[in-house]
């Protein structure tokens, strides 16, 4: 079986934003290869394109979460209400864990680089030290592989 949480967590490292990060880790299981995963969470990054919105690695997991178990009838309302009650139960998961889910917060303690500029930051030893943002692909990954197997 797959430890989702550390190949979250490699991808991350390896350069990939925080959505891509958790969505390359669940290509297969999205139906697709690594880039289509990466190009499909990529906007998600930096809490939605670096407005520093709700995060990216809970917008990646979610992501997966819809492609996997996802409703697709307009007219279902009992599975559109179904599936919205596991988004907030995901969200609940990682609130537990985190407080928030919003990127701003999560990152509250970080001195932030002109906020709303779309100019993604240098991946130094640096930015590993102070981001706190592996943390959060890890946990992400590791509550959507847990209620993928529910």
């Amino acid at each position: 079986m797959k430890d989702h949480a550390k190949l979250a967590h490699e991808n991350f490292k390896r350069g990939y934003n925080c959505a891509q990060a958790v969505a390359i880790a669940f290509a297969d299981e999205l139906g697709v290869d690594e880039e289509r995963a990466a190009r499909l969470a990529s906007s998600f990054g930096g809490g939605m394109g670096k407005m520093r919105e709700v995060c990216g690695a809970v917008s990646g997991a979610l992501l997966v979460y819809g492609a996997v178990h996802g409703n697709s009838d307009p007219d279902d309302a009992d599975a559109k209400k179904a599936h919205y009650a596991r988004v907030q139960e995901f969200a609940a998961r990682f609130k537990a864990e985190h407080e928030t889910i919003i990127c701003r917060e999560l990152l509250k303690n970080i001195a932030l680089k002109k906020e709303n500029t779309s100019e993604p930051e240098a991946r130094t030893d640096e930015y590993y030290r102070v981001r706190p943002c592996v943390r959060f692909v890890e946990s992400a990954a590791r509550i959507l592989e847990e209620m993928l197997a529910e």
